[in-house]
């Protein structure tokens, strides 16, 4: 009977692929909903503003947007590290994760705030009320936390990438020198020695 504990088969391995999936996922719906108009105004003034530049900018939060970017990027950054490394970025992840939902906590306020603001400028204020992107915001907030702790608790037992992805050291050179084949390996020392101007029939270098 195979052993659960041995090396290899840590039974968190299998959530790996389920957490980075909802990370990236969360993370994504994040960075969208975080460019979005949190608020939306009705109206005289809220027609008015539509037509102008102010518009672009009216309703949005557009920290939420930034920060949830730095939550994708350490998921990317955790995809391509291992130990230490992939757990530390992982609880920057969890910070960052923290910093969209106290975003979005606040912008609750103040995106409406800003929008009455804004619509003072150009006529008679209206009904001002939140749109879904906040809420998605919101969502995808919580779900990026969730990813995140379980990534710092995980990580430890998720699959690394393959050491044939990392940079050959001296000693990985020596060994695969050692696996040519020696009819090849004389090839090689003649075309070297012909390089080198020597004379490969007159026998090794005095």
């Amino acid at each position: 009977m195979a052993d659960p504990a041995a090396p290899g088969r840590d039974p968190r391995r299998r959530t790996f692929g389920p957490v980075v999936l909802l990370g990236l996922a969360a993370a994504t719906l994040t960075a969208v909903a975080g460019n979005q108009p949190w608020a939306q105004g009705h109206g005289q003034a809220a027609d008015r503003l539509a037509g102008m530049p102010l518009a672009d900018e009216a309703g949005k939060v557009p920290a939420a947007g930034a920060i949830a970017l730095v939550v994708l990027a350490c998921w990317g950054v955790v995809l391509v590290t291992r130990g230490r490394v992939r757990r530390a970025v992982a609880a920057l992840g969890v910070v960052a994760s923290l910093g969209v939902l106290v975003v979005v906590v606040t912008g609750w306020s103040s995106a409406v705030t800003g929008l009455r603001a804004d619509l003072t400028e150009v006529g008679t204020v209206g009904a001002v009320d939140h749109t879904v992107w906040l809420w998605l915001a919101g969502l995808g907030a919580l779900a990026s936390l969730a990813a995140t702790v379980l990534a710092v608790r995980w990580a430890p037992g998720w699959p690394e990438m393959g050491s044939r992805y990392d940079a050959p050291t001296a000693g990985g050179g020596a060994a695969a020198a050692d696996l040519v084949d020696p009819a090849d390996r004389s090839s090689l020392d003649l075309w070297k020695a012909m390089d080198e101007g020597r004379d490969p029939t007159s026998g090794p270098a005095e």
